[in-house]
């Protein structure tokens, strides 16, 4: 066997194809959840906090060059170091509803995959000598 039909056959699996799938679309919700995380939750708790925006909060580990504004972007740009808690707290968030989410879906659909018991079945029809005995037992009972 090739190597190309070899690696077609192993690409080809259901197990590659699934795990492809969910990859594509595990980034794209995470995409999602980082919009929900950015643009709903944290300017929520941030208000909360007094109109706080966590993706600036940050310690600058050195000095700052002069002209260079203090913000995080600018402070990466201009290669200070930087130890940017904020941004790290939300990403922290983001991992956190998206485990939360990812669990919830798991478990419906484990919920879904359950096999309902079967139906207990019905008792298999006795043998002809059984029944022809079970007859003769009620005629002689009358």
């Amino acid at each position: 066997m090739s190597f190309m039909s070899e690696f077609k056959a192993f690409a080809m699996k259901g197990n590659v194809v699934d795990l492809a799938v969910g990859v594509i679309i595990g980034a794209a919700f995470g995409k999602i959840v980082d919009s929900v995380v950015g643009d709903l939750i944290m300017p929520i708790v941030g208000a909360l906090f007094g109109g706080l925006d966590f993706s600036q909060f940050f310690i600058v580990l050195k000095d700052i060059p002069p002209g260079v504004p203090e913000t995080l972007a600018d402070l990466k740009k201009a290669g200070v170091p930087v130890f940017a808690w904020g941004s790290f707290l939300t990403v922290a968030l983001n991992f956190v509803i998206l485990a939360f989410i990812i669990f919830i879906m798991v478990k419906q659909i484990n919920r879904l995959k359950r096999e309902e018991p079967a139906a207990p079945e019905a008792p298999a029809e006795p043998p002809e000598e059984v029944v022809l005995l079970r007859q003769i037992r009620d005629s002689l009972q009358k």
